[in-house]
């Protein structure tokens, strides 16, 4: 049983909250997430843990999941040593890593790596065609405008096998770039409308048109299973951060909101998987479960375990819910 007619998976995103060691921690949270059998698990980039040795790690230690990272900015990063991050990682994981860069955002940028928020989309057009080759384990020469970059020395991990590369792409130019040089695309705050009218159709036009597979579309959706009003407010206040930029204010707008919080899926099991099936009717490919690692640890495991009962194909709360269409 499941969802829709067409295979989707699950996953869940690490944060490593749950004790003193940031490491052992996510490891744990995989290790639970495994065990209700959740498909993938994903790491975030932020300026603390690096994202993809996180991923490297919890892949190593917990056999059989896959991990992912959404996403490494392209901006104060080299195609050429993120290639050999994600090679390593995929070599330590057995080939179960996946990887999603992105354009980042204009005041992290400028501020944090004290770059200029300059060309963007070229930027990321030029950092896929680098990185493509790089991560098929093949050798590369491009000199670009804004990126060189020359296998001058061994850059094959033995070992590492392909690894997929999408992107966190919500803006057309940005989705026509991922649909032509990636995988797929790694959607935040793009509610079913959102994705459904807009990223769904840009990114797949755009992959069809380079004679490409149909692309990956990984929703991270905002999700707890518990009925407390104040997770409610705890995740709405984490969410928050979100408003000051403006391509999560577009990609909000274009679902019908201003409030990220509206789009979190907060409530019983039923009630969250309800809230899924919107986003698998859309056109997801891949659904992961986010932003309640702000909350207590009996809602996180209750939400990994809704998320492992959505990879096995019916909700052990919800089966009605979750029937086949």
């Amino acid at each position: 049983m499941s969802i829709t007619s067409h295979p989707v998976r699950y996953g869940v995103t690490l944060a490593g909250t749950g004790g003193p060691n940031l490491v052992e921690a996510a490891v744990e949270e995989a290790r639970e997430a495994a065990a209700f059998g959740v498909d993938v698990v994903w790491t975030g980039q932020r300026l603390d843990y690096d994202a993809i040795g996180l991923a490297g790690l919890v892949g190593s230690r917990v056999p059989g999941i896959e991990v992912g990272v959404s996403a490494v900015p392209v901006f104060a990063r080299h195609p050429i040593l993120v290639a050999s991050q994600a090679q390593t990682a995929q070599a330590a994981t057995g080939g179960r890593f996946h990887l999603a860069v992105a354009l980042g955002a204009p005041p992290i940028v400028e501020r944090a790596f004290g770059l200029p928020w300059e060309r963007p989309v070229a930027r990321l057009r030029e950092f896929l065609t680098a990185l493509g080759p790089l991560l098929r384990g093949e050798p590369v020469e491009h000199e670009g405008e804004l990126i060189t970059a020359r296998s001058m020395l061994p850059t094959h991990v033995p070992g590492a096998t392909r690894t997929p590369v999408l992107v966190a792409a919500m803006a057309p130019k940005a989705l026509r770039i991922a649909g032509h040089l990636a995988d797929g695309t790694v959607p935040y705050l793009a509610g079913p409308r959102a994705l459904g009218e807009h990223i769904i159709p840009a990114i797949t036009a755009a992959a069809a048109e380079a004679g490409r597979p149909a692309p990956r579309i990984v929703a991270l959706v905002p999700a707890a299973v518990t009925t407390s009003e104040q997770a409610r407010r705890t995740m709405a206040d984490g969410l928050a951060f979100y408003t000051q930029f403006e391509s999560y204010r577009r990609v909000l707008a274009l679902n019908g909101t201003e409030n990220p919080v509206d789009l979190a899926l907060i409530g019983d099991e039923d009630t969250v998987a309800d809230g899924v099936r919107a986003y698998v009717e859309a056109g997801a490919t891949e659904v992961v479960l986010t932003a309640h690692h702000d909350l207590d640890a009996a809602t996180q495991t209750r939400t990994r375990e809704l998320a492992g009962a959505l990879s096995r194909g019916a909700s052990t709360a919800g089966r009605d819910v979750l029937r086949s269409r």
